[in-house]
């Protein structure tokens, strides 16, 4: 279904920007199972951004007025939210992983097993798990549904559900699965939680699905309070660039020419570049093959995009630890290693932990972050309606 190409994603936007505004508005709560025109289908290629936010919504609002557009370009901006918002919380990410390990290192609940395998004997709830399993992908109401028949028809861990879709999701990223799956559970906003219902899974399956025996109230969950929020600096860019520049893709950011425009300063020359990931790290448990599959290609597509100031096409790095990127700097004599800010979750880990042994090198690690989150995610720390007032304005001043 999904090409892991910049080509691929743009052409997909090219394609959906005609429906970006009422026959977007009016279907876009429809799941119609194979058929996605109703949708945009660009997730995938904006979670690791072969294509930017930033181009996604130029490009509607080019052919759209906001006022058509509105519902299409706020649920781009949701995923810019929940980052932003995470951003501001890391214990929230940090205690999911913790909690996600401890459960799977022991024993699974009673029925995991049936409901990753497609055996729970609710028939909307097993396709669906063998949907996401064989395409890597779920349509947006389904995901709400399938949580909630997780966590509360089901009473499985929810921390096992999000661990289940981040695992398998093309576009699965921490930020917007882990919050998603709490607002489900009504943890993310106290006191809200979301109930499927077979009367909504009916109708807006066109009746294709109408599973009965559902929950009809939702058990309330409680947890430990977290750290204050740490507001977000201003700074774009963290680090001084030296006179050895090399850049550094990875998977949360795989579009090299906006991000070097984003730099406040002019634009080095390359003196090498290179290209790497690591989907593994998304969970404890194994990946699964189809994001493995995307993510080698996604990497594969910016290596062939990306070069330094001699005409070198990019390096792709065999491995994302520490010493091989660091093997990779010594080679190319490098004093700065530039690399896309990575928001919360597995990549920023990996980024915290190759500064020092950059550091040891005598090699400075430079991140650079787009002009986009600088602006917006500021705005994510409450809710996501005061964050959508100021949508307009963020528009405006891009």
């Amino acid at each position: 279904m999904f090409i892991p190409t910049r080509v691929a994603g743009l052409d997909a936007l090219h394609d959906f920007v005609p429906r970006a505004a009422g026959d977007y508005r009016r279907d876009r709560n429809h799941d119609l199972g194979p058929s996605r025109t109703n949708v945009s289908g660009l997730s995938p290629y904006i979670r690791h951004r072969l294509v930017t936010e930033q181009e996604v919504v130029d490009a509607v609002l080019e052919r759209h007025s906001l006022h058509a557009s509105e519902k299409f370009v706020q649920e781009v901006f949701w995923r810019t939210y929940w980052k932003g918002w995470l951003e501001q919380r890391p214990d929230v990410w940090r205690r999911y992983r913790a909690e996600v390990r401890a459960l799977l290192a022991g024993d699974p609940p009673d029925g995991y097993e049936d409901a990753v395998a497609g055996r729970t004997g609710i028939d909307a709830m097993d396709a669906w798990a063998r949907e996401l399993v064989e395409t890597g992908y779920l349509h947006n109401h389904v995901r709400m549904w399938f949580a909630s028949i997780w966590v509360f028809t089901l009473e499985l861990p929810w921390q096992l559900g999000a661990d289940f879709f981040l695992r398998h999701l093309l576009d699965g990223d921490a930020a917007s699965n882990t919050l998603s799956w709490r607002w489900v559970a009504g943890l993310q906003t106290r006191g809200k939680t979301y109930l499927a219902t077979t009367e909504n899974i009916a109708r807006y399956t066109e009746g294709r699905f109408a599973p009965t025996g559902l929950a009809t109230t939702a058990r309330v969950f409680d947890e430990d309070p977290f750290p204050p929020a740490v507001p977000i600096g201003p700074e774009d860019v963290v680090g001084e660039v030296g006179s050895r520049v090399g850049l550094l893709l990875h998977e949360e950011d795989l579009e090299p020419t906006s991000l070097l425009a984003a730099l406040a300063s002019d634009v080095p020359e390359l003196r090498g570049t290179a290209v790497v990931a690591d989907a593994g790290a998304r969970s404890p448990g194994a990946v699964s093959p189809l994001v493995e599959a995307f993510t080698t290609g996604a990497i594969a597509d910016a290596a062939a995009r990306t070069s330094d100031a001699d005409g070198r096409p990019a390096t792709t790095l065999d491995s994302a630890d520490a010493s091989t990127v660091v093997d990779w700097a010594r080679s190319e004599a490098l004093d700065t290693v530039l690399v896309p800010y990575a928001p919360v979750g597995p990549v920023q880990e990996r980024l915290d932990a190759l500064r020092p042994a950059l550091a040891t090198e005598g090699v400075e690690l430079v991140t650079v972050r787009r002009p986009w989150d600088s602006r917006a995610w500021p705005f994510a720390s409450r809710g996501f309606f005061p964050f959508k007032e100021r949508i307009p304005g963020l528009l405006r001043d891009r």
